[in-house]
């Protein structure tokens, strides 16, 4: 039996890999997660505002010295609160790839098509196996269209193919009124890979306070469904490889996950959760499921439940959506 995947060109012993989380601020935890048995780690994210505050002493276009941003700039973390400055990331990278075996993903999280995307070079001569865009913007400006906000995407990752050898994975929102359009604007920009989905971090409100607070909570079973959907439903239609992340609780969830179509999972909160020898465990349990279906490698079972051979998706799509809401009874 194999449990064998291809992702971003990089052959895997099997489609576990580390999602950026803080396990990546320190060589010691990555080594625990290599020893563990993840196939690949994804390091933390380094953010946009980092690489211009430190380069160009501006953040979100603003002049840090400019007392007219002060307002706006103090909801940014200071530069100590950040784990890593942008060189010392570049030389994090370097070091663990000298103590380390398995792939290591560096990651740039940011919003536009400007001068901070340079560092992905400095992230690809420090040794980076691959990187991975985190595109992470809520868009507050009514008047931004959707097509623009598209076009900055792709505009994005065509800049990067431009600079880099090495495969780019773009980690997605699902925030678009078509996410299928705009994976093949992708495949046709070069993404070698596409992560489903980011996780939007919702500020609460405190009411004694009356304002905004920010909070973290760790992903559940419960988010995996809309992952599963627009996997099945892009497996098999586009190039990139296709990795899920967020909700893979459980040897079941990462089933699922290949079921629709996966090459690859992406697990973070479980490894919070029970610390990183539970890939393990999510390991055993596709042996397993492998092994009660007499399947002799994931290619047999990967995208089962894809829509790939589906006839005509669209109307499958809504025959599922009426008959869920038929299966309520009191």
């Amino acid at each position: 039996m194999s449990t064998d995947t291809s992702y971003l060109g990089l052959r895997l012993p099997h489609p576990f890999i580390a999602g950026a989380s803080p396990f990546g601020y320190r060589l010691e935890t990555i080594k625990r997660l290599e020893d563990a048995g993840c196939a690949a780690v994804v390091l933390h994210s380094l953010f946009e505002e980092q690489v211009t505050l430190a380069t160009e002493e501006r953040v979100a276009h603003a002049d840090v010295y400019d007392d007219a941003f002060s307002d706006v700039l103090a909801h940014f973390p200071s530069t100590e609160e950040y784990p890593l400055a942008p060189d010392a990331y570049a030389e994090h990278i370097y070091r663990v790839k000298q103590a380390v075996r398995i792939p290591i993903v560096g990651s740039l999280n940011g919003r536009t098509a400007e001068s901070w995307l340079k560092f992905a070079r400095v992230i690809e001569q420090a040794g980076a196996d691959a990187l991975e865009l985190n595109l992470y913007e809520v868009v507050t400006d009514l008047g931004v269209l959707s097509s623009e906000i598209e076009s900055r995407i792709v505009g994005v990752v065509k800049e990067l193919k431009r600079l880099l050898k090495i495969p780019l994975a773009v980690k997605l929102s699902p925030f678009f009124a078509a996410v299928g359009n705009l994976a093949q604007q992708l495949d046709g920009a070069g993404a070698d890979a596409l992560v489903l989905f980011n996780r939007f971090y919702q500020p609460d409100i405190d009411i004694k306070t009356m304002k905004a607070v920010p909070q973290v909570e760790l992903s559940s079973s419960a988010e995996l469904l809309l992952r599963l959907r627009w996997i099945a439903i892009l497996h098999g239609r586009v190039r990139p490889s296709l990795a899920v992340t967020g909700g893979v609780a459980t040897p079941q969830d990462a089933i699922k996950a290949i079921l629709a179509g996966a090459d690859a999972v992406q697990v973070v909160s479980a490894l919070l959760r029970h610390g990183p020898a539970y890939v393990g465990v999510l390991q055993r349990g596709l042996e397993q499921f492998l092994d009660w279906h007499k399947m002799v490698s994931l290619d047999e079972m990967r995208g089962r439940a894809s829509l790939e051979t589906t006839r005509d998706p669209a109307a499958f799509e809504r025959a599922h959506y009426i008959r869920t809401l038929h299966t309520w009874t009191r």
